[in-house]
């Protein structure tokens, strides 16, 4: 079994205009919401061997303010990968080596919602009232620093639309340390 986790970046400054999209950095709720969603994946143990992470400073400052994770994993910063469509990110994952089991994919919406949507098998999703619950938050909307964690089968080359199921889908406002 596989591990795909797609991580949305943290939530970005817009106080200085001069700075193009590409360059805008987190603001503090960001990165106070990094942390948290970092907090929360060692909780449960999610442990990345390969780290895509789109080159924009927004997401790599998300990728930073998870600190150092168990591993540590290969990271590799991807331009293609700023504002990509999910179809280029999921031929990104298609391409990662068999012999990886987890993957982190750090992006950007509209591309990383829509590749969540397509991924989730709807007959193969987790049984029970939490897993109804994350799919349906899913099909809602994909704030920022929230993290959808699937699993699969079969080689990374062989994923496409319904190969996959939906575990968990995690948002800041989920975890304690965001509530206040």
């Amino acid at each position: 079994m596989r591990q795909l986790l797609l991580l949305r970046h943290a939530k970005s400054a817009w106080d200085d205009p001069a700075l193009s999209d590409h360059a805008r950095p987190l603001n503090a709720r960001g990165r106070r919401a990094a942390a948290a969603m970092s907090s929360a994946m060692r909780g449960l143990g999610m442990r990345p061997e390969l780290v895509l992470v789109s080159s924009s400073r927004r997401t790599l400052q998300t990728l930073e303010g998870l600190g150092t994770l168990d591993g540590p994993p290969r990271i590799e910063p991807m331009d293609d990968l700023y504002l990509a469509p999910w179809e280029r990110l999921l031929q990104a994952v298609r391409e990662v080596p068999d012999n990886v089991r987890s993957v982190l994919l750090i992006a950007h919406n509209p591309g990383l919602h829509d590749l969540a949507l397509n991924l989730a098998s709807p007959e193969a999703g987790p049984a029970g009232v939490e897993a109804r619950s994350s799919v349906q938050a899913l099909a809602e909307s994909y704030p920022t620093a929230s993290l959808a964690e699937f699993a699969l089968e079969g080689p990374w080359a062989s994923l496409g639309v319904g190969k996959a199921q939906l575990l968990r889908f995690l948002q800041p406002g989920d975890l304690p340390e965001m509530a206040a």
